[in-house]
């Protein structure tokens, strides 16, 4: 069973960085200070659990050119479970609660890219690289 919450209490905010400090900077190595930036505060924050075990994580925030999704991390022994899926449904529903209206973009990384697509999501523009990491900018259609 997955579960996704909204990351609010400290030891879930915990978890949440956690897996995404084991997805990024460790799996894909990203630099720690690019994964953690100046929007840990305000953004809202994500976190899922698969039969109890915490396993992804996710963001978002309001930027100048509307609300954008961010660090969708699942860890490696819960990707293909429908977990990434369960916190994109989950964000995209309080996102249109409380921003509806709002242009929803997020950059995908080359691997995610058919799975944003299945959701909803088309592409815009070129390729880009953030991290050394290839990715798209993608707009929810909805």
């Amino acid at each position: 069973m997955i579960q996704v919450i909204r990351a609010e209490q400290d030891q879930d905010l915990k978890k949440a960085f956690r897996i995404r400090e084991q997805v990024f900077v460790e799996e894909q190595q990203v630099p720690r200070d690019a994964e953690y930036d100046g929007y840990e505060a305000t953004a809202s924050h994500y976190l899922a659990t698969f039969e109890g075990v915490p396993c992804g994580a996710a963001r978002w925030r309001t930027t100048d050119y509307g609300v954008k999704l961010e660090r969708f991390a699942v860890l490696p022994d819960y990707r293909n479970k429908q977990v990434g899926a369960e916190v994109l449904k989950a964000v995209l529903s309080d996102v249109k609660a409380e921003q509806n209206g709002k242009k929803v973009y997020l950059h995908a990384q080359l691997p995610a890219v058919n799975f944003y697509k299945r959701n909803g999501f088309i592409t815009e523009g070129d390729m880009f690289t953030e991290c050394d990491i290839q990715h798209y900018k993608m707009i929810f259609a909805g």
